[in-house]
């Protein structure tokens, strides 16, 4: 994912950026996985790091307001960072693959969101019409 140009990352939108953080989540795990089956310990610490980095900015990038899937995934974001932590003290291969397991389920419903068209963005904004429209009704009575 090096070969990313500020100006490219600056035209997607939130969900396309949340898209290309779990692409690139998956690509960390799979280099670190690599790493601890040649014993390359120092290169699986900076992709595990790299992708406690990657799960918390996932997590900042939350929009609560959206329901409680938001709170949900922030959960599950926690145990995923909690889980890296402890596959890289343990170098444990097999809780990287759990991880790499959970974020491809993520990231494989994410993409069918966003090929579907579904936006988190649209179905908040009925709640806030319909209390609109309440509110216009009750001035008008």
């Amino acid at each position: 994912m090096d070969f990313f140009t500020e100006e490219w990352i600056y035209q997607k939108n939130s969900q396309q950026l949340t898209a290309l953080l779990y692409e690139g989540l998956m690509e960390c795990l799979e280099e670190a996985i690599t790493a601890l089956e040649q014993k390359d310990y120092w290169k699986a610490n900076k992709q595990l790091q790299k992708g406690n980095d990657i799960l918390r900015r996932l997590g900042v990038g939350l929009r609560y307001d959206a329901g409680i899937i938001a709170h949900q995934l922030d959960a599950l974001y926690n145990y995923m960072a909690e889980r890296l932590i402890e596959a890289n003290m343990k170098k444990d291969v097999k809780i990287v693959q759990e991880v790499w397991q959970l974020t491809t389920t993520i990231a494989t419903a994410w993409n069918e969101a966003l090929k579907s068209g579904a936006s988190p963005a649209q179905t908040v904004r009925k709640p806030k019409t319909a209390e609109y429209e309440q509110f216009i009704a009750y001035e008008q009575s």
